[in-house]
């Protein structure tokens, strides 16, 4: 059908809805966003752009620009928690030349993005809450202010607590995993190489990478705990409990987390994957489709390839309808299988019986050092997978 002059409404300004108006726009689309905040911001910290987002960036024009305010990852190092020895190495220079891998403050890629969405013709609309959703004659939304907004297509690229979510599939209640985690940057204290470090402990973890730079360092800690805690990262928290929930942390790892002067704490959630992504003329993507844990730093990534592969789906299918199912066809299975990845993720670093740690450390680092290339390979499924050439 192509997209030409076709009008599209995208609910939600956040990594995923302004990379599909983008790409929707590059197609010719008159695309307008429809933002609840009163300025395009983002919460959070940094993000993980693993090969398959770059892939997307780069689809886009956008791949010199983001290099400019991204960190290029040279490795993921998996330490132990009290001195922060090294157990393994997984060197990112083994993967091809044109597959980096990068760290990048989210507030900096929200504004490349929104920057080149507005250049490109992109109407961008602020304080444009959503209350609901409804289908029945063709996508229907119900604003806070009052207003009735008629989209010709909707995209909901609304996060978490979609509302167009919850036309398609219903209310679906989370599953809390038992796990809780914290969220700081802090000043670039210990000279912080270009890697990632994730420092593991009993029943805990502590992931840390550059951002800026090298200017600063993002922190997220998880910890096992069965007292329920908020889901978001918008509840703030006393330093001093995360200070105490990784007392046994030494080395540098001790260095970082004493720097923290302001940190965010949530609960983590296990959220369904949506059965249904799609219904006449409106579609959702990103976390409003298929939540996911943070152990595979894949969230934001799986919501760029989303909105590349729906505006490709969109652009050569012969209605929106048969569009839209093409989109969720291709997307689906993949992005199911990334999320069981990260489910069953998390409890490799937390191991708590001692034999069977020292045993699993034993073998990453065998591994790590007799064949790097093998124990960087389990991860080309995800890494080397380009939806762009799709």
């Amino acid at each position: 059908m192509g997209l030409d002059g076709q009008k599209i409404t995208v609910a939600g300004a956040g990594i995923g809805g302004l990379t599909a108006a983008i790409a929707l726009r590059q197609r010719g689309a008159q695309v307008t966003v429809l933002e609840q905040a009163e300025a395009i911001t983002e919460v959070g910290a940094g993000i993980q752009v693993s090969p398959n987002g770059f892939a997307v960036l780069k689809a886009l024009g956008l791949g010199e620009a983001f290099r400019g305010i991204a960190v290029q990852g040279e490795a993921v190092e998996l330490r132990d928690y009290r001195a922060g020895g090294l157990v393994a190495r997984l060197d990112l220079g083994l993967l091809p030349q044109d597959q980096p891998y990068f760290f990048v403050h989210r507030s900096d890629l929200i504004d490349l993005l929104a920057e080149t969405a507005r250049a490109a013709g992109v109407r961008i609309r602020l304080l444009q809450k959503v209350e609901r959703v409804a289908l029945d004659d063709g996508p229907v939304l119900h604003m806070g202010n009052g207003d009735v907004v008629k989209p010709k297509l909707l995209i909901g690229a609304d996060g978490l607590h979609s509302k167009l979510r919850q036309t398609l599939n219903g209310v679906q209640a989370p599953f809390f995993t038992r796990q809780t985690a914290w969220r700081a940057t802090i000043p670039n204290v210990i000279g912080h190489p270009n890697v990632s470090r994730v420092h593991m402990g009993p029943r805990q973890h502590m992931v840390s990478y550059p951002l800026r730079g090298g200017e600063i360092i993002n922190i997220v800690a998880v910890q096992e705990r069965t007292g329920w805690a908020e889901e978001g990262w918008m509840h703030e928290d006393d330093p001093a409990n995360l200070r105490r929930a990784f007392a046994g942390y030494g080395g540098e790892a001790k260095q970082m987390l004493d720097a923290v002067e302001r940190v965010g704490f949530w609960g983590l959630f296990r959220h369904p994957v949506a059965p249904v992504w799609h219904k006449g003329r409106a579609a959702i993507l990103g976390d409003a489709a298929h939540p996911t844990l943070p152990f595979m730093a894949q969230g934001a990534v799986m919501a760029m390839e989303d909105a590349w592969v729906l505006a490709h789906a969109l652009d050569g299918a012969e209605s929106v309808e048969a569009g839209l199912a093409a989109y969720q066809t291709r997307r689906e299975a993949r992005v199911r299988k990334v999320i069981e990845a990260a489910n069953g993720n998390a409890w490799k670093y937390h191991l708590a019986f001692p034999p069977l740690r020292f045993g699993a450390h034993l073998g990453l680092r065998a591994l790590s050092t007799l064949a790097p290339k093998k124990l960087m390979q389990q991860f080309d499924w995800i890494y080397r997978h380009d939806v762009t050439k799709g």
